[in-house]
């Protein structure tokens, strides 16, 4: 005969029958997203790098593995100058977005004014512009003869040039774009830093910047790392603004992808710039996935 003891920790019926029932409800509630993951994502990747890696000999017919594919793309100038402004507007956009966009969230988090609501505001504004507009409304704003350049004509300021068609009026379009995400992420982690570390270090003596380096910007790490993964991602495969205010050449990969299918009916070039393109970015994903799958205590 059990003791009272005893049947007291035994489970309840109903919590054994939720956590008999648990397991497989949460493998039928991923399997969608894991199964379009696959679908759109890890198989059309996958086919690409085996179209890229097996080549078929002209004499036997046969397919063996080479990578001469992925040679002829790296003795290609044009394609090695394209993979090089990638990198460069990537990285060029992204410490911008770091510039513009931490200051902006720094005082959204710590400012106590009206004003700062108009602020979050105007940040979160270009969510709600698609990237056609945005492409054509910074044509028509920076592009020459346009309202910019008629303004400065307007007050004596002549020889300017437009950013439209030069890298500068993409890595423009691309802050700009980004902001909303870069100040909300940024904001969230910074939310995370207690009023009462702020003012415990003030009580000590130290000033702004100390406060700033010491305190708040290893709280912040996680979030920095999590912009800085996610922005670099989407900055490289960006495609629409490059293709609309980009030069003609050098070109990002995505517009290169493009021409190199559409224009040169070239599917196996385009192909290896796509698996170039996936295994980059695949690298910074491996980086974001270790920065929120581990712990809040290692990620500081």
């Amino acid at each position: 005969m059990a003791t009272p003891q005893a049947s007291a920790f035994q489970p309840a019926p109903a919590a054994t029958a939720r956590r008999k029932w648990s397991g497989p409800v949460a493998y039928v509630l991923i399997a969608p997203p894991i199964l379009i993951m696959t679908l759109l994502i890890f198989f059309p990747a996958i086919q690409a790098l085996f179209e890229t890696l097996f080549v078929t000999s002209g004499t036997t017919g046969k397919a063996a593995v080479s990578l001469q594919n992925y040679i002829a793309f790296f003795q290609s100038p044009i394609l090695v100058a394209n993979l090089i402004f990638t990198l460069e507007i990537t990285l060029g956009t992204v410490l911008l977005l770091f510039v513009v966009g931490l200051p902006i969230a720094l005082y959204l988090r710590f400012s106590k004014s009206r004003i700062a609501a108009g602020v979050q505001m105007l940040a979160l504004f270009p969510l709600f512009v698609p990237g056609v507009i945005l492409a054509f409304a910074l044509i028509r704003f920076t592009g020459t003869h346009g309202m910019l350049d008629t303004l400065l004509h307007l007050v004596g300021i002549h020889g300017y040039s437009t950013p439209y068609l030069h890298p500068q009026g993409v890595v423009i379009a691309l802050v700009w774009e980004n902001i909303p995400f870069t100040v909300l992420v940024l904001t969230a982690g910074l939310r995370q830093v207690e009023d009462s570390v702020i003012e415990s270090a003030r009580d000590v003596g130290a000033d702004q910047w100390q406060i700033f380096t010491r305190i708040i910007a290893p709280l912040i790490t996680r979030a920095v790392v999590i912009v800085f993964c996610l922005n670099v991602i989407g900055v490289f495969g960006s495609f629409t603004l490059p293709y609309l205010l980009g030069p003609a050449q050098p070109m990002m990969m995505g517009v290169s992808m493009q021409q190199t299918f559409n224009n040169y009916l070239d599917r196996t070039g385009a192909l290896t710039q796509a698996v170039i393109t996936f295994i980059f970015c695949a690298s910074v994903g491996l980086l974001y996935v270790r920065t929120v799958t581990r712990p809040k205590q290692e990620a500081v």
